[in-house]
């Protein structure tokens, strides 16, 4: 099986408390749902920079990558398939997907 990265983009955060552990609880289900196809369940990002060869400014920008989930699926059509069930796209998020190649 192939491993692919799940990288998260924008989405709303919790308006509450118990908003915030309402959404951690499907994440942890649908985490758990995953089985062993769970490389790296997720790893949020909540500091980012940008950095050219002149210049690192903050990363400002609500659509940033929030964080990123590293898979194991058949092909990319699985994972697709993975991802079109990640609640985090229930809070307004987009995510990509991309096959990771082996160095």
């Amino acid at each position: 099986m192939a491993s692919f990265m799940m990288a998260y983009y924008g989405g709303n955060q919790p308006s509450s408390k118990e908003e915030g552990l309402a959404q951690m609880g499907k994440w942890k289900a649908w985490v758990e749902g995953l089985g062993d196809a769970v490389v790296n369940p997720g790893t949020p990002l909540p500091v980012s920079k940008i950095v050219t060869s002149t210049s690192v400014e903050d990363d400002n920008d609500p659509n940033s990558m929030k964080g990123f989930a590293v898979i194991k699926a058949e092909n990319i059509d699985a994972a697709i398939e993975i991802a079109k069930s990640d609640p985090f796209l229930e809070n307004g998020g987009t995510i990509r997907v991309s096959q990771m190649m082996e160095m």
